[in-house]
């Protein structure tokens, strides 16, 4: 049985892989505990580098949708307008993947950086 935290995961693991191939994106914001998982993988040889899952939120919305937050880092000379556009199309749709088409999705999309 797929609980609620593994669909939210697959989600998100989803939208995250979507959104960095958009182009605009130099990259997802990691939260800190992708900076400290990375410190930590860095001393490891084998390590396999991961999905920046904490730079997508899943929230619940009223009337039984819910509410992606995704927080990018955009390339500098993109207009951030043409970038949150692309990144929101691109959220809807991996969303679409892996959810029910009748459930309401509302992306939110905060460029937080310009690299």
């Amino acid at each position: 049985m797929v609980t609620g935290a593994q669909d939210d995961r697959r989600l998100v693991e989803a939208v995250a892989a979507a959104v960095g191939e958009v182009p605009g994106v130099a990259f997802l914001r990691p939260g800190l505990a992708e900076r400290l998982r990375a410190a930590a993988s860095a001393r490891r040889v084998d390590s396999a580098p991961t999905a920046p899952t904490s730079a997508v939120r899943v929230r619940g919305a009223s009337g039984g949708g819910i509410t992606l937050e995704v927080f990018v880092v955009a390339h500098r000379g993109r207009r951030a307008l043409d970038v949150t556009r692309a990144v929101r199309e691109a959220a809807t749709r991996a969303a679409r993947t892996v959810m029910s088409a009748r459930v309401p999705v509302h992306v939110s999309v905060t460029v937080s950086g310009i690299v």
